[in-house]
């Protein structure tokens, strides 16, 4: 409302012609209605009262509506008549109106609720989903919001949120629990089992190709007064020993040394769920663990390797993360489309939000029409109301010329039959 438009102007300039067009129809009458009078005067027949009685109707139904237009948005010939000027004293109170009218009228619940009802969202939403070109349209603005949200986010903010929530967990509950539940859980299931015998057979391969290093160490850990060759044979037995040892465990499924393993693993799994000095020194280790600069570095860089990855995935168009979200939008697509029970559940939900934003704002939704129009220069809005709508009115300056000469014209008719 500040400037006019090319529009308002061909508005403006057809206000004119109607103007000039309303003017000279009340022109017309009135020189009708002079000659009119001149000629009955001059002793001319009837018919010079009748078109006298139209004429004289019609420039009082013309002044009339001349005045009632000019009346809404001036003072008629620059005369301050109280209640004139309507528009541009009474546009604060027009504000206010409107905004009263739009929110009984149109921001109800009831309203509201039955449009939407009638509109459908959920069908159509659902038909329009299931078209595969708006399923990968959706899935390129998702992941176009995705990519700009990471790339807003700042990494030293978000790893510090990452690694103090995931700290904070995990310092806030116990896990000693957990950890025996689920090692009884593979111990009773023989999942520990496999473990072993990859130790195992590790530890007999490492046996095999540092055998020397294993018979020097128990040579270099033998008393200096024992002699060389005593040391060697001590050396050579110890390793032969410890080969018999670990190669009887890994080929023997039943080696006291396994079963020894399991009933420690097992008893181990009880104490830490129902011993209470094993649960506290469980806790101990993991406070020390979770304090430790490289543990906080390596949840903090979590976020890093999390971020690339999402945003690798969302750039391409063939990534699992696209075709996934693809087909379960077009999935969602074909269920909202033929689901009622789905489609009543995404009208109801799409409904109350809507009767939600719209009950708890609607006081500001309604001040932004009165502020605006409070905002406008009076003047001005008068002329920009007045291009708009100032050709219908002129309108009615034409129609009240016209309608009062015929309604002159019927009144001094019926009143000469009556007093014939």
């Amino acid at each position: 409302m500040t400037s006019f438009s090319p529009a308002d102007e061909v508005k403006r300039r057809g206000v004119r012609r109607m103007k000039l067009t309303a003017t000279g129809l009340l022109l017309f009458v009135a020189v009708v209605y002079v000659l009119a009078e001149w000629a009955s005067h001059r002793g001319a027949g009837a018919w010079a009262g009748y078109v006298s009685a139209a004429a004289e109707a019609g420039m009082v139904g013309a002044l009339a509506d001349w005045f009632a237009v000019t009346a809404l948005f001036r003072h008629p010939l620059g005369i301050p008549i109280p209640h004139t000027a309507i528009i541009p004293k009474k546009k604060d109170q027009l504000g206010v109106s409107l905004g009263e009218f739009v929110g009984e009228n149109f921001l109800s619940e009831d309203v509201v609720r039955q449009r939407l009802r009638a509109v459908g969202i959920g069908s159509r939403l659902g038909a329009w989903l299931a078209v595969p070109d708006h399923a990968d349209r959706v899935t390129a603005e998702l992941s176009a919001a995705l990519r700009g949200a990471l790339t807003v986010l700042r990494d030293s903010d978000v790893q510090a949120v990452v690694g103090e929530a995931i700290t904070r967990r995990a310092g806030a509950q116990e896990i000693a629990p957990g950890i025996g539940k689920m090692l009884e859980r593979v111990v009773t299931d023989g999942g520990h089992r496999r473990a072993v015998d990859l130790i195992v057979s590790r530890a007999h391969d490492w046996l095999i190709l540092h055998g020397d290093s294993v018979m020097d160490a128990v040579q270099g850990g033998a008393p200096g007064w024992t002699p060389r060759f005593v040391d060697r044979r001590v050396g050579e037995r110890v390793y032969k020993e410890l080969l018999r040892f670990v190669t009887e465990m890994r080929d023997m499924p039943a080696h006291p040394a396994r079963g020894a393993l399991d009933r420690f693993l097992t008893d181990f799994a009880s104490d830490l769920q129902s011993d209470t000095e094993t649960r506290a020194r469980v806790e101990r280790l993991k406070t020390e663990v979770l304090g430790r600069g490289e543990v906080q570095d390596l949840i903090a860089s979590a976020w890093t390797a999390v971020r690339s990855m999402i945003v690798s995935a969302a750039e391409d168009e063939r990534s699992e993360l696209r075709l996934r979200v693809r087909a379960s939008l077009l999935s969602l697509g074909a269920r909202m489309a033929s689901d009622d029970r789905l489609q009543s559940k995404v009208d109801t939900w799409v409904e109350g939000a809507a009767v939600y934003v719209v009950t708890t704002y609607r006081r500001e939704i309604t001040s932004l029409i009165t502020d605006t129009v409070a905002s406008w220069d009076a003047e001005h809005t008068t002329r920009k109301i007045e291009a708009n709508i100032g050709r219908d009115l002129q309108f009615i300056r034409i129609n009240g010329t016209v309608v009062g000469s015929l309604a002159g014209l019927l009144i001094y008719t019926v009143s000469r039959i009556l007093g014939a």
